[in-house]
């Protein structure tokens, strides 16, 4: 009996050894998934990488237009197994000493491309710079005191300060002075008394925090970068507007254009606080409503009905309506009732 159990064990190891072996040696495409079953011809089946397993196949015209897909176009590129990220042994045949020559002057102009494309643009950009400058000192000294200072300035001076002033305008630009002094009136209005009356409205900070609300709304905003860029390459030319039109009795231009330019920081900062300080308040006073059809004709009075008869939005139903659909339900099933009545009674008198 032992023996037997012996012989059958052995014989299903040896049934299982050779079923792997055939499996293994059976070939599969992990590309297009064909087996040599499937292949009527005889394709060139390659093992590339430390797979093991049906697997481990696949077919060379498959795998190449693999590796094509993952060079997109750069054939030095290495490519590597997905799976054990074996990188594949890809070799190319001679074409001789020319074809090198080509391929490696083609390499390096490849990898110098980028550099060159930055260096052109970075080269763009200072010219511009400095032709920004050179303009905007006209701009405000005048047409002609402006080529004469520059005329007589060091050549090395118009290298370097031409372009910083366009530079010099943006970080002025990106400081945001307006909300230190919204944060100073804040803090000082509600401790003098004098202030809570000329402004009312900045004392609303201390209320909101007595009063618990849910949260106090940010006091920092977004940068945005166009903005921050066009303001500041906008300023010199609208404090050259506001100087000659406000102070045209100052007899210097750069006192005009420089007084000009405070006028115009100064308003526009009071302007910019006051609104910040309006939306501060909103934000405050901001709720959520409930989602009934009083408070969506409260919000949007001449789109709610349209919603409503379009079945975008279906409200709940109010007990108004509710009282006046059964009264009406009931109206109508007497009214029925009656005309069933009435009609009974004619086709009795009828057959009588």
């Amino acid at each position: 009996m032992d023996s037997d159990l012996a012989c059958s064990s052995s014989f299903t190891n040896v049934n299982s050894g050779s079923m792997s072996k055939q499996e293994e040696s059976r070939r599969s495409c992990w590309v297009c998934f064909a087996t040599d079953d499937d292949d009527n011809t005889d394709p060139c089946w390659v093992q590339p990488c430390n797979c093991r397993g049906t697997t481990k196949w696949v077919h060379q015209s498959c795998l190449q237009r693999w590796v094509d897909e993952k060079q997109k176009g750069n054939a030095m590129t290495k490519v590597s197994c997905p799976q054990c990220n074996t990188e594949y042994l890809i070799v190319f045949p001679h074409m001789g000493q020319i074809v090198m020559f080509l391929d490696t002057i083609d390499t390096i102009i490849l990898k110098m491309c980028p550099f060159l494309a930055a260096g052109v643009l970075a080269g763009a950009v200072y010219w511009t710079a400095i032709t920004y400058g050179a303009i905007t000192i006209m701009q405000v000294v005048g047409h002609e005191e402006g080529l004469t200072v520059m005329g007589q300035a060091h050549t090395l001076v118009l290298i370097i300060g031409l372009p910083a002033i366009p530079v010099m305008l943006i970080f002025g630009k990106m400081v945001r002075w307006e909300e230190t002094a919204l944060l100073l009136i804040r803090k000082y209005t509600p401790k003098i008394p004098i202030l809570k009356y000329i402004l009312p409205s900045f004392i609303y900070q201390e209320e909101s925090e007595n009063q618990n609300y849910y949260g106090v709304p940010s006091l920092v905003d977004t940068i945005c970068a166009t903005r921050v860029f066009c303001s500041a390459l906008l300023l010199p030319t609208i404090a050259t507007f506001i100087g000659r039109f406000l102070y045209e009795s100052v007899p210097s231009k750069v006192q005009r254009t420089l007084l000009g330019g405070i006028t115009y920081i100064l308003i526009k900062g009071i302007l910019r606080i006051y609104h910040k300080q309006q939306k501060y308040v909103q934000k405050c006073h901001r709720k959520i409503l409930d989602y009934t059809p009083e408070n969506m004709r409260h919000q949007h009075p001449s789109a709610s009905t349209t919603y409503f008869l379009s079945g975008t939005v279906t409200p709940p139903p109010s007990p108004s309506s509710t009282l006046s659909s059964n009264s009406s339900t009931s109206a109508s099933s007497s009214s029925l009732a009656a005309d069933s009545s009435v009609s009974s009674r004619i086709v009795a008198s009828a057959s009588l």
